[in-house]
This record gives C-alpha cells, structure tokens and sequence, in this order.
C-alpha cells in the first residue's frame, strides 16, 4: 500500500492511497471536509465523508501526468517502471505542477 498527501495551495486537503490489489482510494481530510471556506478539489471529488473508490488511478490525479516522450524519460530519470502512474505521480507531482494541487508521498 501506497499512500499520498494531496495539497491545496500548500494545504492538506486529503489522502490517496494505492491499495495492495492496484485499486485507490480517495478520502477528504476531516479539517478540509469541515472548514466551509474550502473548496473541492475537482468536480470530480465533491467535498463528503465518502471514500472515492476507482480501480485505477482517477482521472484527476492522472492527467496531471506527462506523456510521450516526457513521461519515458521522467520514468527512465526516476527509474520508475513506465506503467507505475502512481509512482510517476509520487515523484513528479509533489514540486512543479500546473494549478493548484500537489501530492506528496507519506
């Protein structure tokens, strides 16, 4: 098992997690969950005490990978095995990313 800290703007906001049979798991923090001021974030992941659940890695966090080209030659940088999205998410997504999230490995 895999588990990430998911930040916004700097903030916690909740844990993603890659459980032992490859599927995921999403859950809010409950500070996040209860703080009205704080937004979701992504429409895909409304704030709620539910626990998203996916097969493979929600779309969300997967799109914020690169690709081609870029994403061989983080994986090869890293020594990350090409099909390991979330360990290519663990590496890339915790210092340079487009917007406001980041994700930080626990």
């Amino acid at each position: 098992m895999r588990k990430a800290k998911i930040l916004y703007k700097d903030e916690l906001s909740g844990i993603l997690t890659q459980l032992d049979d490859g599927g995921f798991i999403f859950q809010y923090d409950e500070l996040w969950l209860n703080n009205s001021t704080k937004p979701n974030i992504s429409f895909s992941f409304p704030k709620s005490n539910e626990v998203f659940k996916s097969d493979y890695l929600f779309p969300f966090f997967y799109h914020m990978l690169p690709e081609g080209i870029n994403k061989t030659i983080l994986c090869k940088t890293f020594g990350i095995d090409n099909h390991d999205d979330f360990g290519l998410l663990l590496n890339i997504a915790q210092h340079d990313t487009i917007g406001a999230i980041k994700v930080k490995k626990i």
